[in-house]
């Protein structure tokens, strides 16, 4: 048979060939990459999470510092919802001057590195600053205090919500509004009984995940507030003081509490395709 009726290169065979072969290589990259994530977690949990949940009763530092992480996580969400919302409703139905770059700074706080959060909120609320200065005089001292882990707190998780706040009211199309208002509603009564309502489950997934990242926050505590200890500063306490063994039990029982609100996540999203 002459060499023209040989099988040339881009024929089907030869292109299933080449689509396996980036198959192997997609899951292979992929598996690597999912191993990389989950192994460290498992291996973390499996080592100390029995012993960090078995010694809660024992130790009173881990529970204390726990509560207090839930606390101020829960203040900081709080506060990071009633004065988000609003931003975030701006953000996604106004068309101003200004507008991205307002959310660009918004969204600062989430690519800079934390530490450097935390010197920059040390140089507007730090005692030795005419700010920080007056809030002392006032009788509120946020460096060293539970005010000063809200804030830093506060600082580095609000952009999640603000974002994701501004996503959900987004979907909501704005001509329900405008339909509320035709029929003598204001514009907040509106807002209240008509957007409100329909970007809920938005809303209530950004406070959850604004409160995850809040739970998990060091950097900008650290900075701020060493003591009292929140788990992830007591976490890195104990690796500096007594080494990994230590510190693992401890840092096991974080994970395991950083996963309420995933869990709680997931079972909004699922509760939200059911209503579907």
């Amino acid at each position: 048979m002459p060499l023209a009726a040989e099988r040339a290169p881009g024929t089907p065979a030869s292109s299933a060939a080449a689509r396996g072969a980036g198959a192997i290589v997609v899951a292979l990259a992929a598996s690597v990459f999912l191993l990389f994530i989950v192994a460290p977690v498992a291996g973390l949990v499996a080592s100390g999470g029995w012993r960090g949940l078995a010694g809660l009763g024992a130790d009173r530092e881990l529970r204390e510092s726990l509560v207090l992480t839930a606390f101020t996580a829960t203040v900081a969400t709080v506060l990071g919802v009633i004065g988000g919302t609003p931003v975030a409703y701006l953000l996604a139905r106004r068309a101003f001057r200004g507008r991205a770059l307002i959310a660009a700074i918004i969204d600062l706080p989430l690519v800079i590195p934390h530490p450097v959060a935390g010197i920059a909120l040390l140089l507007v609320l730090g005692r030795a600053t005419p700010f920080g200065a007056a809030l002392y005089a006032a009788g509120l001292r946020v460096t060293g205090s539970i005010t000063g882990i809200v804030c830093a707190m506060l600082f580095v998780s609000a952009p999640l919500y603000v974002s994701a706040a501004r996503e959900a009211f987004a979907r909501i199309d704005s001509r329900y509004e405008s339909v509320a208002r035709t029929l003598g509603d204001d514009a907040w009564r509106a807002f209240r009984r008509v957007t409100l309502p329909l970007a809920g489950r938005g809303l209530t997934a950004a406070a959850i995940v604004m409160w995850g990242r809040a739970i998990s926050e060091f950097g900008a505590i650290v900075i701020l507030t060493y003591n009292p200890k929140v788990a992830s500063v007591l976490s890195y306490d104990r690796f500096t003081s007594t080494g990994l063994s230590g510190a693992v039990p401890a840092a096991a029982v974080l994970v395991l509490f950083a996963l309420l609100p995933l869990v709680a996540l997931r079972a909004l999203r699922v509760d939200e395709r059911r209503g579907r």
